[in-house]
């Protein structure tokens, strides 16, 4: 079993992904708009654009996501964050520093008592993300 984590946007979901594809050096695996589906006819024209369905490969790992309709807003992403558990100080620096750009550190990357390095952020998205570096291999 694997559980991976779905994100829902408010119409972002494409600018997102390809951010974290870039930030987290995985591989977009399927994007679809509304409009690219057998029922593109049953939904407005002015919602084609929007995702209804993206996945992002990192490693062995899948993070999906979609956008929601504009009639179904969600309230954005809180109590609940992305967790990376990285190998090396270098690649936790520099995934955090990728997802801080735009975005807002609430917990600057550092040494604590239980990891190497740990920080969290919110990126330009709205997305929490903890790193997180047992030890430096």
């Amino acid at each position: 079993m694997k559980i991976n984590p779905y994100l829902i946007f408010n119409g972002d979901c494409k600018a997102a992904f390809t951010f974290y594809e870039q930030c987290l050096q995985g591989k977009i695996e399927a994007m679809m708009a509304f409009g690219e589906t057998p029922a593109a006819e049953h939904v407005p024209k002015d919602h084609h654009h929007l995702i209804i369905h993206t996945c992002l490969k990192v490693g062995d790992q899948m993070l999906m996501a979609s956008d929601t309709t504009p009639d179904r807003p969600t309230q954005g992403m809180s109590g609940c964050s992305i967790s990376l558990n990285v190998d090396s100080i270098a690649e936790a620096e520099r995934v955090f520093k990728a997802l801080a750009d735009g975005g807002t550190v609430e917990m600057p990357l550092d040494a604590t008592f239980w990891a190497a390095r740990f920080g969290m952020l919110v990126d330009k998205y709205g997305v929490s993300w903890m790193v997180n570096c047992e030890k430096d291999q």
